[in-house]
């Protein structure tokens, strides 16, 4: 089945060549390129792609404010933050307004459509570097944020996305399957009352 891809980006250069890397992708098709915030809020709930590729920096409205205002127009589009900033303040502030993953543009090429296919699919994806910060800013043990309700199961798994591994990864370090991590995660969703596994991550380890 086809992803539909929509770009957010005001480097024109970049955003031609990323359509048309995304396009020439098998089994992806870029539905719109916007230049800013604004044009994106008006295609893209029109065309309620898979996956946004979602620039942070952007004139007059932000990436971070056009996020939040996407997510609540096209909820079930997943978000990706593609962008050359670093910092705890925006990557926090792009996750908590529902982004699904952050990856830096510097990322390799193939590395991108990973991720396009993660988000889509609930991964949360992340640059190694952006990873490293989120755990760092965190230091305290998810083990002492207990979470009433959480099954010790479902506590250990929390503990394994705040690391920033993959659901295949985490099924792979506790012997079970991809599927039986999956039921865990919703059953963990319902319990914290999040939609995410980033909004998961970041409700646990406050």
């Amino acid at each position: 089945m086809q992803t539909t891809v929509g770009i957010v980006e005001d480097n024109k250069d970049f955003r031609l060549t990323l359509a048309r890397y995304v396009d020439n992708a098998p089994g992806h098709h870029c539905v719109c390129a916007c230049g800013s915030a604004e044009e994106a809020l008006e295609q893209i709930p029109k065309l309620q792609p898979d996956v946004v590729l979602m620039d942070v920096h952007l004139p007059n409205l932000s990436g971070v404010e056009c996020t939040r205002r996407l997510k609540e127009l096209c909820p079930k589009t997943q978000i990706l933050i593609l962008t050359v900033y670093e910092d705890n303040e925006r990557i926090f502030g792009a996750l908590k307004a529902g982004a699904g993953g952050y990856l830096l543009k510097r990322a390799d090429p193939a590395n991108i459509l990973w991720a396009i296919q993660e988000v889509k699919t609930g991964g949360a994806p992340m640059s190694s570097q952006i990873a490293r910060q989120v755990v760092q800013s965190f230091r305290q043990e998810p083990a002492d944020s207990k979470v009433e309700g959480l099954s010790q199961r479902e506590e250990e798994i929390l503990q394994e996305l705040a690391k920033g591994y993959s659901t295949k990864e985490i099924a792979d370090r506790l012997s079970v399957s991809v599927s039986t991590i999956r039921t865990h995660l919703q059953h963990i969703y319902h319990k914290l009352h999040v939609r995410s596994r980033t909004e998961a991550v970041i409700k646990y380890l406050h």
